[in-house]
């Protein structure tokens, strides 16, 4: 790959978003806002996390989103005015609300929601037209089959049907994985386009007794990667699915299966795709996490870019990466449908010439639905409309999920572990989706499932030493913030209910957690035991699952818990991955 540092910023001028969207307003015609300039010969369109959204969503970026070590004050560790600064976004814009937590009720209601399969639909169909026929590819990152009620219920062949209308051609996987193997390989069955996953093999137990593999030779589980002939020119696709999903979710779904970021069996395929196949690009399609990317674009040569998913970062230009063999742009873009990114390559003389890339945020309201799509989205959804759609509450407030310590949302759930299973502290997993209800809405079934349906909802009720639970919070607090990217096995600090604690991030391993505090003030005790509520342990439990537990405590109206301890942070006093309250 030839782009040099200087090219790249020359040729993805076009990218920046100065002047954002401001003539946008709800109603406003489409006429001109996805008209992009023609650029390359080849475009490949870029969509993942979205987490199973049908429909338009509301989904507040985060305001706590912090680095430390080499990455504290860069992309994507930049929230609120450091991020519209690093990339040149104007505060009142469109584009800082699709972008931005910055005052993002007031902007809601301006700008409406954003994605919706039926509205990306109308524009990825666009974005091909415009290039013509067969010089496009779309891509799906991962995490395209979980996020809702609707989806855990038909263990994902909603998606599938919508996947295989909106015309993806490859995908890779995480979230999927969790349906199990008979379920994944049913919905792969049906799916149209190609499952890539360089790094899932058989383990040497599933292998010795002859289990199903793509390569039984290799291990492989998964085709590896394929070959796209995008404009007359040979596009080489890798697929990297998440490489923890043994570790973050019960083993029990993959069995049979080991993972890892495996990056020299990465380098491989890609010197091989370069030295025998004579591919002109070579791109991978990652669920890494855009840390993990970053380091891993440093060490495997010859990917001249990564098109990244998992943490749902939406990062408006690529980063430049400098490696041995050159350099590796990494992108990742956004969640839940909000964005899709376009890549166009120009491509001369059997390689990389030139690349411009856009982060589009897709404003549904600015975008007609396709007919096809929503009468597919009508259709499915049908059968649990009625079930799903009774009001349980209204929002008394701003709820929303992405925050690397707390949402309002998380709060709520760890209400009502405490409150419903009779518990002094709640513990409640750090899943970066999930939506936003802004303050006043009604919150229905619905809703409260696109917060926490999971195939292992199951809450417990445990006794925990003080020094358990410390411990605890410790190992996922460095699963977060070691500085070693390779370390970060995925999703945010687990929330807390009943428990008030501080975290130094920067702190080596053990010893970020301190202060730990329960609401009457006393310390939490290393040899007291507590009683502990929980959901999504990675161990099979047998307890009524969460969304029940929560409808249960919606229903019974209690008020809302408004003095639940928090989280005290030191050492981040200038670190720009935290919106300053006041």
């Amino acid at each position: 790959m030839i782009i040099r540092r200087r090219e790249l910023l020359k040729a993805t001028a076009a990218a920046t978003l100065a002047a954002g969207l401001p003539h946008l307003v709800r109603g406003a015609e489409t006429a001109g806002v996805y008209d992009l300039e023609r650029f390359g010969n080849a475009r490949i369109l870029h969509i993942t996390d979205t987490h199973a959204q049908l429909r338009p969503v509301l989904f507040r970026e985060p305001s706590v989103n912090l680095g430390v070590g080499a990455m504290a004050g860069q992309p994507p560790h930049l929230v609120g005015k450091a991020f519209l600064d690093r990339f040149g976004i104007r505060p009142d814009s469109a584009d800082a609300y699709a972008f931005t937590s910055v005052e993002f009720e007031k902007a809601a209601v301006r700008f409406g929601r954003l994605g919706g399969f039926a509205h990306l639909k109308t524009l990825i169909d666009k974005l091909r037209a415009d290039v013509g026929e067969r010089r496009s590819v779309l891509l799906d990152g991962g995490d395209l089959w979980q996020g809702t009620g609707l989806a855990n219920t038909m263990k994902g062949a909603d998606m599938v049907e919508a996947a295989n209308l909106l015309g993806i051609e490859a995908m890779t996987g995480h979230w999927e994985f969790t349906y199990g193997e008979q379920a994944l390989r049913d919905n792969l069955a049906r799916f149209k386009g190609e499952f890539l996953a360089q790094n899932v093999f058989l383990t040497e137990e599933a292998a010795f007794n002859d289990a199903k593999a793509f390569d039984p030779a290799s291990g492989r589980v998964f085709k590896p990667s394929t070959i796209k002939d995008i404009g007359g020119h040979r596009i080489a696709i890798i697929g990297q699915a998440f490489p923890y999903v043994p570790i973050a979710h019960p083993k029990r779904f993959t069995p049979d299966w080991t993972f890892g970021i495996r990056d020299e069996e990465l380098q491989k395929l890609v010197d091989g795709h370069r030295n025998n196949d004579k591919v002109e690009a070579v791109i991978l399609l990652s669920h890494n996490g855009m840390d993990v990317d970053l380091k891993l674009a440093s060490r495997v040569t010859g990917i001249d870019v990564i098109l990244g998913g998992h943490t749902h970062d939406a990062i408006p230009l690529p980063i430049t990466v400098t490696n041995a063999g050159g350099v590796t742009l990494v992108t990742n873009a956004g969640s839940n449908g909000k964005f899709v990114g376009v890549l166009d390559l120009e491509l001369t003389k059997g390689k990389v010439a030139n690349v411009r890339y856009r982060l589009l945020p897709v404003f549904s309201e600015l975008l007609k639905p396709d007919p096809a799509m929503q009468t597919l989205i009508d259709k499915v959804r049908g059968p649990h409309v009625a079930d799903w759609s009774d009001k349980l509450a209204s929002a008394d407030r701003l709820l929303y999920r992405r925050d690397n310590f707390s949402g309002t949302v998380d709060q709520l759930i760890c209400d009502a572990l405490v409150s419903e299973l009779n518990a002094e502290i709640a513990l409640s997993p750090g899943f970066r989706w999930g939506l936003t209800t802004l303050a006043g809405q009604p919150l229905t079934m619905e809703d409260l499932l696109s917060e926490t349906a999971i195939t292992y909802p199951e809450t417990y009720v445990a006794s925990m030493t003080g020094s358990q639970i410390r411990d605890v919070l410790e190992d996922v607090c460095d699963n977060l913030f070691n500085a070693d990217p390779y370390y970060q096995q995925g999703g945010d600090m687990v929330r807390v209910g009943g428990l008030a604690y501080t975290c130094t991030p920067a702190e080596s391993a053990g010893k970020r957690i301190s202060e730990l505090k329960l609401p009457n003030g006393r310390h939490l005790e290393s040899g007291k035991s507590y009683k502990v509520a929980g959901w999504a342990s990675v161990n099979q439990q047998s307890g009524a699952p969460v969304w029940e537990v929560v409808a249960r405590h919606l229903r019974a109206g209690r008020p809302a818990n408004r003095d639940a301890p928090g989280v005290t942070l030191k050492g981040v006093d200038d670190n720009p991955g935290i919106v300053r309250q006041g």
